[in-house]
């Protein structure tokens, strides 16, 4: 089974590594069914509102980043998790869901599926990035950390500095989760990791040729040291682009045409202090993304902090 693990345990410290992610990881659950989520522009309701059923079946077509599960996700290797947080319109039951545009599963049963995972397999370690909230006030972030609390116990490491979290320390703690939270929320509870620990720059563009630039610039920019850091091999679609192949959907229009050049950034990239450190995508299972992150980690200097 790919696994993080099968590199740090010679490079041990996290934030030196190379992370595979899958960006709005729930997204394959979304509901056709459910409504629209709040943090949609009112033209996106109105439209919604007019043709209904038909009008979420060609959103879904953009707003699903990820086919596979999260179960199928953590066995091909995917140790990183994009995670929105919505509350429902007029829900009786008060859940918290997972929402990208329209909701998807709710987040208990989420949490649920991904420590199953944990629990067979006890030396793995995941991270879960909480980045996005909608329509939640304070009590909704205390069902939420009370939930954490509940499904992963003292699986969650306490938030330290980032230089500090290695494989060794975390099997020896027996922590195998770490929960960054981007709310003032995480100041108040030891158990999350500031969102600024986990920064993210966005390139927001639908040109390839851009977002390799970009990337490559906020490499070289580089993070701050005792951070973690995102890499967003992802393009942005406009307006004009979702009208135009508004059938066809964001893998086929954008994702599958531009995965050979985004493929070719990623394989010439190096992990390390100056290098990459978690790198994204849509459509994970795409090419050989996944096993290309991993290997990566096989370019760390092994004499630097080697431990066997």
């Amino acid at each position: 089974m790919a696994s993080l693990r099968t590199c740090a345990v010679i490079f041990p410290r996290i934030e030196r590594n190379v992370i595979d992610w899958s960006h709005d990881s729930f997204s394959f659950y979304i509901d056709e069914a459910s409504p629209v989520g709040p943090e949609q522009p009112e033209t996106v309701q109105n439209f919604v509102s007019v043709f209904g059923t038909v009008a979420k079946k060609l959103m879904r077509k953009w707003l699903a980043t990820q086919t596979m599960n999260f179960t199928s996700q953590l066995g091909a290797g995917i140790r990183y998790f994009d995670l929105r947080i919505s509350t429902k319109p007029r829900d009786p039951d008060n859940e918290l869901y997972f929402a990208h545009g329209l909701f998807s599963a709710k987040v208990n049963e989420g949490l649920e599926e991904i420590n199953a995972f944990l629990t067979d397999h006890p030396k793995e370690v995941v991270f879960l990035d909480f980045n996005h909230f909608y329509g939640m006030q304070k009590y909704h972030h205390e069902k939420l950390v009370q939930m954490l609390k509940d499904t992963y116990g003292n699986k969650m490491c306490p938030a330290i500095f980032a230089h500090e979290v290695s494989l060794q320390y975390l099997w020896e703690k027996e922590h195998q989760v770490l929960v960054f939270y981007h709310s003032p929320v995480a100041l108040e509870v030891p158990f999350l990791w500031p969102g600024q620990m986990m920064p993210a720059p966005w390139a927001n563009t639908t040109d390839p040729e851009k977002l390799i630039q970009f990337l490559q610039a906020s490499i070289t920019e580089r993070r701050k040291k005792g951070s973690f850091f995102i890499s967003q091999v992802v393009l942005t679609p406009k307006a004009s682009t979702v009208v135009k192949g508004v059938a066809s959907g964001l893998r086929e229009t954008i994702t599958e045409r531009a995965l050979p050049a985004m493929m070719q950034w990623v394989r010439t990239q190096k992990p390390g202090e100056s290098g990459v450190n978690i790198i994204t995508a849509d459509f994970v299972e795409l090419g050989d993304f996944i096993s290309t992150v991993i290997n990566l980690n096989y370019a760390l200097d092994e004499g630097e902090d080697d431990t066997t």
